[in-house]
């Protein structure tokens, strides 16, 4: 499991992590995660900085991002991805508590609605986390529908 981490990964365990110290997503980890999920948040970010502080590059980094620079971000991934290559356990770790958070992710189940009168189209449109998007149309014909 350990030498399937990459960069990618690092940066999402990271950007979950620290997200609490970007302005914009601050307050919407409450809207996003359990009262428990946050408690990992937190968890996952106390390991994190735990292991990264002996390491006075990674410390910058880890400052930076607490200050609110998103840029650092990057960097603080870069040294999370270099210790969990190098420790196997502390990568089961970080990996066992993001899993854990992700259980307690909060599901978006809100509908879509769409009235449609007369002859018409109309669209629904539907942006989730992630960018994962919906999208949906619904063409209504009254008669014999278009040819082609």
């Amino acid at each position: 499991m350990v030498s399937l981490i990459t960069l990618a990964a690092a940066e999402a365990i990271a950007k979950v992590a620290f997200g609490k110290f970007f302005e914009s997503s601050a307050g919407k980890l409450g809207e996003k995660f359990t009262e428990t999920g946050l408690k990992k948040i937190d968890e996952l970010y106390q390991t994190i900085r735990k292991r990264l502080s002996g390491n006075p590059g990674a410390k910058d980094a880890l400052t930076d991002v607490e200050q609110g620079n998103q840029e650092a971000l990057q960097r603080v991934a870069v040294y999370l991805l270099d210790v969990m290559k190098a420790d196997g356990n502390f990568a089961t770790d970080v990996q066992k508590i993001a899993d854990e958070i992700n259980i307690h992710r909060v599901e978006d189940n809100s509908q879509l609605t769409q009235i449609n009168k007369d002859h018409s189209t109309g669209y629904q449109t539907k942006t989730g986390d992630n960018n994962t998007n919906q999208f949906g149309n619904t063409n209504h014909y009254y008669g014999t529908p278009p040819q082609g």
